[in-house]
């Protein structure tokens, strides 16, 4: 019996014949905190498109490898509708979040094209690119803050969470004197052990906020992206919040948690960051590798089958969920020979960690430039730079759907 057919018949089907389902999200009990979950890494390698089994002992495919996860993202009968019946969710709070209040990540066109439209001018990438002096002068001045009359601190405290929260304040109008707020309720929002209960009232919070920043941005607007989506006229002050609670979250969650763990996997390879120290040129290309590398969305993308699909020589039924899990993807030795090592000097850029199709991150030009300045800033003005804590105390963030650590205490 084939691998496909075992998977098609199912588990149960013989001793050592089939894996047994996940559960997913994956636990992480073991192997380096950089790499995708020993089980996933497994179904990469023994059985692409296997079985899983959520949190609610629901069912759904889990599919592992770099084509298959570019194949599904990129194929429009594998729908992002978050409120189509068997829709996988990881969480009870995620079910919350997204089927309650789905934004355009959760949504299939045309609606989820009109609703972009209205933001790709916003993230060219010829105006990210516009930003970098911006970026560099917050870069250098949480720096100077950081360092003065010091030599240790908590690196996500004091830089790499607040330097994307104030680029996005800045993008989206939203006061950056407020950032205590929705970085609570945006950490509510995406752990994995928060309730249905816990996510309803800390969404309504921050909407009701967003609500009200939009109603005074009608009546005294400005040029940024709340306002005008406000002074468009097709949305309500309740749509705008909605696409501004997404912009918000992602705007300084991911690029945050990137940067930390960016810095972290570099300490802890020595020799590449030596070459990121001795070649800055590097940096662009670093930075592509660090994001294939790390791939902080490691629970997946999900999906739900509207037709009968082949994926991986595995038939996807109508009705059936589907988890692609981009960590494994930009993990797969057919695409990525040496993918488990950390290499600055390689061509990373057919990665999904930004995800694929027509889904595919639209703040990813945002992402690149503050990557890019905030690493080469960090390792040329502290050349010294070393974790303070051992590794092992450092606190992985696998309690969240966005992974990453939740302090680095660094020395330099």
């Amino acid at each position: 019996m084939t691998t496909a057919e075992r998977i098609e018949a199912g588990p149960g089907t013989g001793p050592g014949e089939s894996l047994p389902p996940l559960d997913l999200p994956a636990a992480r009990t073991a192997g380096c905190p950089f790499d995708p979950a020993p089980g996933v890494e497994r179904a990469l390698r023994e059985e692409p498109v296997t079985r899983a089994t959520l949190w609610d002992g629901s069912s759904c495919w889990l599919v592992t490898r770099h084509q298959d996860v570019r194949e599904v993202l990129g194929d429009p009968r594998f729908s992002a509708d978050a409120t189509r019946p068997g829709f996988p969710f990881l969480s009870a709070g995620g079910r919350e979040l997204i089927a309650t209040k789905p934004t355009l990540l959760r949504m299939d066109d045309p609606e989820h094209a009109r609703l972009r439209r209205m933001l790709t001018a916003d993230f060219m990438v010829k105006k990210m690119e516009a930003m970098r002096p911006e970026v560099q002068r917050l870069t250098d001045e949480l720096l100077d803050r950081m360092t003065e009359g010091r030599t240790s601190a908590d690196l996500v405290a004091e830089f790499a969470l607040p330097l994307p929260s104030l680029v996005i304040c800045l993008l989206l109008g939203v006061p950056y004197e407020d950032h205590e707020f929705f970085q609570e309720r945006s950490s509510i929002l995406l752990s994995l052990r928060s309730t249905r209960e816990e996510v309803r009232a800390a969404q309504d919070e921050l909407l009701e906020y967003l609500v009200r920043l939009a109603e005074s941005k009608r009546q005294r607007p400005d040029d940024a992206i709340i306002s005008r989506l406000i002074s468009r006229g097709e949305l309500n002050s309740s749509e705008v919040a909605t696409m501004g609670r997404l912009l918000l979250i992602a705007g300084h969650e991911t690029t945050a948690n990137m940067t930390a763990l960016s810095t972290l996997a570099l300490l802890r390879n020595p020799d590449q960051l030596a070459r990121l120290r001795d070649d800055p040129s590097l940096i662009k290309g670093a930075v592509e590798e660090l994001l294939r590398y790390l791939t902080i969305v490691h629970n997946g993308l999900p999906r739900i089958a509207t037709k009968d699909v082949r994926v991986g020589g595995v038939t996807i039924r109508a009705g059936e969920g589907v988890v692609c899990t981009l960590n494994t993807a930009n993990r797969d030795e057919d695409t990525f020979p040496g993918a488990g090592g950390l290499d600055v000097g390689r061509d990373a850029r057919r990665h999904v960690a930004f995800g694929f199709g027509v889904h595919q991150c639209l703040g990813q030009p945002l992402a690149r430039v503050e990557l890019q300045i905030a690493l080469e800033t960090l390792l040329r003005r502290l050349p010294g730079l070393r974790l303070d804590i051992p590794f092992e105390d450092v606190p992985f963030r696998h309690d969240m759907g966005i992974y990453g650590v939740h302090a680095l205490p660094v020395a330099w």
